[in-house]
């Protein structure tokens, strides 16, 4: 079964909300809010993004600027730009990648099992004098 792909051509340039059930590839300008939370999102190398960005997967070959949110991952290319925060489990950055922002790599799953522990009690340890300081106290006394 092939995987459906929609791709955003150069010259298309498409402002306010974006919302898919397919993959999609955008070589084009998009301002405004993306929204692919089960699919991938490509942007490509002359892809221009102005918008805050919600999907599975994003791949960056051209710039981005605004937030992404990933459920999986997020993937910086050389030659990729991003200035905004990214929310992903898991992030990678490519040599000769441009990224201003920061990064929260918190697994929502891994979250909950964290908060749900319970906390280590450590037992007090006491400073005991080493053993030629006790004989020299002992020998005073």
């Amino acid at each position: 079964m092939e995987k459906d792909n929609v791709n955003i051509g150069k010259s298309v340039v498409i402002k306010g909300e974006l919302n898919g059930s397919e993959d999609l590839t955008v070589e084009g300008q998009v301002e405004g809010t993306i929204q692919l939370k089960e699919h991938v999102l490509t942007i490509g190398p002359n892809g221009r993004i102005k918008a805050q960005v919600f999907a599975k997967a994003v791949v960056v070959q051209g710039e981005v600027t605004g937030n992404i949110t990933a459920s999986e991952k997020v993937d910086i290319r050389d030659n990729g730009s991003v200035d905004g925060d990214i929310i992903a489990p898991r992030v990678a950055i490519a040599e000769g990648a441009h990224f201003r922002g920061s990064v929260d790599m918190q697994r929502k799953s891994a979250a909950a099992p964290a908060a749900q522990q319970k906390p280590v009690s450590v037992p007090t340890l006491q400073a005991v004098p080493p053993p030629a300081h006790q004989a020299a106290v002992a020998a005073r006394a």
